[in-house]
């Protein structure tokens, strides 16, 4: 944005909130996300395959890839970083076809993601790294909504407040960890 403040959006994103993101914007997101790392995501394709419903609708939802610690006491959730979304590559391009929303995660996209996030209009942030505390206090609430025998790899359903992101991959195919080393190659710094 020009003034420099990050954007602040609403979870589950619209396609027209998707569609002003830039690769490189600061975002405070709230709302209702959910979470999904490697166990959900490999029952979900499975439930694709078969062509059976999700527990959850998860059409044009937000999906974080992250594995919360249990709350400590007077807390909603523990610990709450976000996990290397590579390891989500193999099912995401299924995941987006479906229709999820946006997705949380860390790290660079297979090149197959990147297609798939300007095919179906969607976008991928990244959330701090080794913040997990610091991104548990953003959650303000936090449910199983499926998977439960997963465990911390269960799909909850949380609702946030604030949470600070920064846009990696936006639906036109700009990529922040492709432009930002040229960009700082160029400046010579």
């Amino acid at each position: 944005m020009s003034n420099g403040e990050p954007m602040r959006l609403a979870a589950p994103l619209t396609p027209e909130a998707i569609s002003l993101l830039r690769a490189g914007d600061r975002v405070l997101l709230g709302g209702v996300i959910y979470t999904a790392r490697d166990a959900a995501h490999r029952r979900l394709c499975e439930l694709l395959a078969a062509n059976r419903p999700f527990p959850v609708d998860l059409r044009a939802q937000v999906i974080y890839y992250v594995g919360p610690t249990p709350a400590p006491p007077r807390h909603v959730i523990g610990a709450a970083g976000p996990t290397t979304a590579s390891r989500m590559d193999p099912y995401t391009p299924a995941l987006l076809e479906y229709g999820i929303g946006a997705m949380i995660g860390k790290g660079m996209r297979s090149s197959a993601v990147v297609e798939a996030i300007v095919r179906h209009r969607s976008t991928y942030l990244a959330a701090i790294a080794g913040a997990g505390a610091l991104m548990s206090t953003c959650i303000q609430d936090a449910n199983i909504a499926a998977f439960e025998d997963l465990g911390p790899e269960a799909i909850f359903r949380l609702t946030v407040r604030n949470m600070p992101l920064i846009v990696i991959n936006d639906c036109l195919g700009g990529d922040l960890y492709r432009s930002a080393p040229r960009e700082w190659q160029r400046r010579g710094t």
